[in-house]
């Protein structure tokens, strides 16, 4: 489904952003895997990929609250000449807390994260989709950022912004050849769901149909549809995988 396609992934070592890495290379998509930090560990699951699917999976790290950092690592992927056919917004830091126990300086490091470093990627890799006239984007947005409720000033408000973004995004692009959309999970079967405060946990599971977790490869799959030729006529929408909500 990606064959011959090349894509760049954010935050892979969460379990959203590894299940995608796994499906991208899976349906033959050369990648750009992006993680915070060298690891053996990640290494070897990028070199594994590689072999066992017979596609490049290069490693690519940086902070993504590192202006400087970031911006440089983008340039040496832009000065490979490649064409650039997909990038996944996908890292993120998650947060729970009322408003009024939310310092705001919290709010800007969330919003740093959600946001603003998935903008400055897109804006630089938007350069070279715009000269190849192609191109899908596809953010990770949240529920959490469309049913917004109490402790959601920090990390919901921000997925809400980046499904806005989206659509303006989708918008200005679509004559270029370029889409943008969005997906927004319910809890999914990950260690950022682990950390969830029981309550807002257990409220997230009730509100499902299916009453379970997403599994990271659900996502996955559905991201990797957005990416493909397959979603050529989809352009500008949140998509909801939360099993039904109720």
């Amino acid at each position: 489904m990606l064959k011959n396609k090349n894509i760049l992934i954010t935050g892979c070592t969460g379990g959203i952003g590894k299940a995608v890495l796994i499906e991208c290379a899976k349906n033959g998509a050369d990648i750009w895997a992006h993680a915070r930090t060298e690891t053996p560990e990640f290494q070897k699951m990028v070199d594994d990929l590689s072999n066992s699917y017979n596609v490049s999976v290069s490693a690519v790290y940086f902070d993504l609250g590192k202006t400087d950092d970031l911006k440089e690592n983008i340039k040496n992927i832009l000065k490979t000449k490649k064409n650039i056919d997909g990038l996944v917004n996908c890292a993120a830091l998650p947060y729970g807390g009322t408003f009024m126990m939310t310092p705001v300086s919290k709010i800007k490091d969330i919003f740093d994260i959600n946001l603003f470093s998935q903008m400055e990627i897109t804006q630089l890799i938007l350069k070279a989709m715009f000269r190849q006239r192609s191109g899908s984007i596809v953010n990770v947005s949240s529920v959490a950022g469309l049913d917004l409720h109490a402790g959601n000033s920090a990390y919901g408000v921000s997925k809400a912004a980046l499904a806005a973004w989206t659509k303006t995004l989708a918008a200005e692009c679509a004559q270029a050849g370029i889409r943008v959309n969005a997906v927004a999970p319910g809890i999914t079967d990950t260690a950022m769901a682990a950390k969830m405060e029981k309550n807002a946990a257990e409220h997230m599971l009730a509100s499902s149909a299916m009453k379970r977790m997403a599994r990271p490869e659900e996502i996955a799959k559905t991201i990797v549809f957005l990416l493909s030729d397959e979603a050529s006529f989809i352009n500008g929408q949140i998509i909801r995988i939360d099993g039904g909500n109720a």
